[in-house]
């Protein structure tokens, strides 16, 4: 594995595979490919932009439209003016610059992390197949990484009213945004950043009644959240939902009886722990530790969690293996090839069909290799001395505080 890993390194560390222009032009690919693969078969982009248009309309955003577009909207209505400059565009501009925006967003915003370039460079080659994964799904969970991140970005840099924007941003989309709240504690402005939270939300909770009527909204609300909670329910064994530790755990077992909460409570315990190490705070990898953990637990425990949800789980695995100032181990590297053969290429054609058919999406082991990291990862913040290295240090000290 040794030589592998050597020979890999050798090979993207010429000047062409590190090249910021190389890297733009391959995330600007992907989303043309993709949107041009999938012209006419584009069914989340159809859902997507039928928001808008029955906002406009005032028809019921959750109810199903079968000569519209299969399956049903689980999106907020505020949603329908995220969309709307995708949406009054022909359908192929409008499914194109959809893909663009996506793959820009996280793009920018993993450029904008407080990391060294060539950090950078292996986030994006490493989250490339799986970026266009979600690609072809046309699916919003590319951008919510980039909310996550650049909320990240924003505490980091001190921009409070940023981090509250794009957060409650994520948060009247998707809800998966509201995890962006675990930077509050270190933002240097707290009083700041509640406040920016509390504008933002009324802000955007109010503003699609701008293309509708405040009676309208309110409604969708009630109706948003019958549909989530509905929609939870029949993901608990579905085959192309559930891809999560939760899932992992209930199809694997096959027992419908227990509530995840024996799952989501040790979850969030462990997901916190780390909080208590006060000393490690004002260490900047500690902080990107934090960022990993966020974008892989907001997958893990998640009913909601498919195949294409995993950008933004292998983003934070990504920032998880770059972001520590000790070298990482052999373990390590084995867990990071491991998330991109069974995480990243099981959806993929050059993936063996039968082990995804009957393996890897009936028992939702797309999780596997992304929990294994996460808990390592909780381990490490719980143990580990987060502080910068001299270049030459290697073998970090074990830290108890």
């Amino acid at each position: 594995m040794n030589k592998m890993i050597e020979a890999a390194r050798r090979f993207f560390g010429k000047p062409f595979f590190r090249d910021p222009r190389t890297l733009v032009g391959l995330w600007l690919l992907l989303p043309v490919v993709a949107a041009l693969m999938k012209m006419e078969k584009c069914n989340n982009f159809l859902i997507f932009k039928y928001v808008f248009w029955h906002t406009w309309q005032q028809l019921p955003l959750y109810d199903p439209y079968p000569a519209e577009y299969g399956d049903t909207n689980h999106y907020g209505p505020f949603f329908s003016l995220v969309v709307a400059p995708f949406a009054v565009v022909p359908h192929w501009l409008g499914l194109l610059l959809w893909e663009v925006m996506l793959a820009m967003a996280l793009y920018v915003a993993v450029r904008r992390l407080p990391l060294a370039w060539g950090k950078q460079v292996f986030i994006y080659w490493f989250c490339a197949h799986e970026l266009l994964t979600a690609l072809f799904m046309s699916q919003f969970n590319i951008a919510i990484a980039a909310v996550i991140v650049g909320a990240f970005v924003a505490v980091e840099r001190g921009k409070d009213g940023t981090a509250a924007f794009l957060i409650m941003l994520g948060t009247f989309v998707k809800l998966y945004g509201i995890v962006g709240l675990a930077f509050f504690l270190f933002s240097r402005h707290k009083a700041r950043f509640a406040l920016a939270l509390a504008g933002w939300a009324a802000v955007f909770f109010a503003l699609p009644m701008l293309i509708s009527s405040p009676e309208y909204i309110v409604g969708q609300y009630q109706a948003w959240y019958d549909s989530l909670a509905a929609k939870n329910a029949d993901n608990m064994f579905s085959g192309g939902t559930n891809q999560s530790l939760l899932g992992l755990v209930r199809k694997i077992s096959g027992c419908p009886s227990y509530s995840d909460l024996w799952l989501i409570v040790p979850g969030l315990a462990a997901f916190a722990a780390p909080y208590l190490r006060l000393g490690q705070w004002r260490h900047l990898a500690f902080r990107c530790a934090f960022l990993a953990s966020t974008l892989l637990f907001v997958v893990l425990f998640s009913t909601g969690s498919e195949s294409s949800t995993y950008i933004i789980a292998l983003t934070g695995a990504a920032v998880w293996y770059v972001s520590s100032p000790w070298k990482r181990s052999r373990l390590d590297v084995g867990l990071m090839v491991f998330a991109f053969i069974l995480t990243s290429m099981s959806p993929s054609d050059l993936f063996p069909a039968y082990i995804r058919k009957h393996w890897v999406q009936p028992y939702a082991l797309k999780a596997l290799p992304c929990v294994l990291i996460w808990l390592k990862l909780v381990y490490e913040m719980l143990t580990r001395d987060y502080s910068p290295r001299p270049a030459a240090q290697t073998t970090p000290p074990h830290a108890a505080a």
